[in-house]
C-alpha cells in the first residue's frame, strides 16, 4: 500500500466479529438481497415494480421482519446495494433504515457494494459508508481491487481510524470468475493465477490491520464456497485475513466446502463468515400471506443454515 493509515483506539472490526461468532458457534452472514419478484405475499404491495411508489415500503417491512426473526442468531448482515439502488432514491432511503435497524438490533453490518475507484472518487465512497455519522454508516464494505492497490487506500485509512472492515474480491463464486481470475501471469510464473497474485499483494495490508484480541485482520477477502481448493491457496497467502464466503446453499456450495479456508480456533474452525441470502429470505414454504406460516418457514431456514454451519466448524475441532 502506498498510503500510511493512522493508528486508532476505535473498536477493531475483526475482533468484534470473531468474538461474536465464537459466542454464537457458527459463521452465518445473513445476506439481505430483496429480489422484488420473490417478496412473499405477506409483504407484497401493488405490482412490486422497481419504480412503483408502494414497493420500497414493502421491502422495508419485509427486511425489518427478517431482522427481527434473526435477532441474536447471526453476527452480521450483508445488504446488497443493487437491490436498493434499483428503486432509486426511495431504495437508498430504505437501505439507510435497514442498516440503522440492523445495528440497533446488535448486528454488525457489511455493505455489499464492490466499490473500486481511484483518487477523490474512492475517498468519496469511503467517506459515504465508513465514517462515523455518515448517511449510510456500516461496519464493513466489499471492494473491487482491479484498479490497483492505491484504490484501496481511502478505505484502509477508515478501517484503521474507525474500526471498519474491508472485504476485497479475490476468488468469487460465479461460474465466469475464471475468465480473468484464473488467468496465468506469463511475465512471472505461468502457474500463478491472477487471484493468487491479488491475494499475495494484499498480504501487507492484512498484517497491518490485525487485531490484538483475536489475531484476525480487518482486511478480509471474498472467496467463493464453490472453489474450496482455491480457498486453501488463498489462505496460505493470507493467514490472518477473514474470508467472506458466498456460494453456500442456493448457489450449490456445501457447509463443509464453505469453511474449507477456515483454520482451527479456540472452539473449532474460524476465520470468516459464510453468506446465505435466498435460502433464508425466500424458503419454499415462505411465500404465504399467513404471518405465522411465514415465520415458521424463515425460522426453519435459519435453523437449517445455523445447524449446518455450526456442525461444519465444530466437527473438525478435535
Amino acid at each position: 500500500m502506498t498510503k500510511t493509515v493512522t493508528q486508532s483506539s476505535a473498536p477493531h472490526f475483526a475482533d468484534r466479529l470473531i468474538s461474536r461468532i465464537r459466542e454464537l458457534g457458527h459463521p452465518l452472514c445473513l445476506g439481505l438481497d430483496p429480489h422484488l419478484a420473490q417478496i412473499p405475499a405477506l409483504f407484497r404491495r401493488g405490482d412490486m415494480g422497481a419504480g412503483s411508489a408502494q414497493t420500497p415500503q414493502a421491502v422495508e417491512d419485509f427486511l425489518f421482519a427478517i431482522l427481527e426473526r434473526a435477532e441474536g442468531r447471526a453476527a452480521i448482515v450483508k445488504p446488497q446495494i443493487a437491490f436498493f439502488e434499483q428503486m432509486g432514491w426511495r431504495g437508498i432511503e430504505v437501505l439507510t433504515k435497514v442498516v440503522e435497524r440492523a445495528r440497533a438490533l446488535g448486528f454488525l453490518t457489511l455493505l455489499d457494494a464492490k466499490r473500486g475507484d481511484i483518487g477523490s472518487t474512492a475517498d468519496g465512497y469511503a467517506k459515504a459508508y465508513l465514517e462515523p455519522g455518515s448517511p449510510v454508516e456500516v461496519d464493513a464494505i466489499t471492494l473491487n481491487p482491479y484498479l490497483g492497490l492505491d484504490s484501496l487506500d481511502p478505505f484502509a485509512a477508515r478501517a484503521e481510524a474507525h474500526g471498519r472492515g474491508l472485504f476485497v474480491l479475490v476468488k468469487t463464486s460465479n461460474p465466469g470468475s475464471g475468465d480473468l481470475q484464473d488467468l496465468g501471469l506469463a511475465e512471472s510464473d505461468s502457474q500463478t493465477k491472477v487471484f493468487v497474485a491479488v491475494a499475495s499483494a494484499l498480504a501487507p495490508l492484512s498484517r497491518q490491520l490485525v487485531g490484538k484480541q483475536t489475531g484476525w485482520s480487518s482486511l478480509g477477502v471474498v472467496v467463493g464456497a464453490t472453489y474450496p481448493a482455491d480457498a486453501a491457496i488463498v489462505r496460505e497467502r493470507l493467514p490472518e485475513a477473514l474470508f467472506l464466503v458466498p456460494g453456500y446453499g442456493a448457489q450449490g456450495g456445501s457447509a463443509a466446502e464453505a469453511v474449507r479456508g477456515f483454520v482451527r480456533g479456540p472452539s473449532g474452525l474460524e476465520g470468516g463468515l459464510v453468506n446465505s441470502s435466498r435460502g433464508i429470505l425466500f424458503p419454499e414454504a415462505g411465500d404465504t400471506a399467513e404471518a405465522s406460516a411465514w415465520e415458521r418457514a424463515v425460522d426453519a431456514a435459519l435453523d437449517r443454515a445455523i445447524g449446518e454451519l455450526g456442525e461444519a466448524v465444530a466437527g473438525s475441532s478435535d
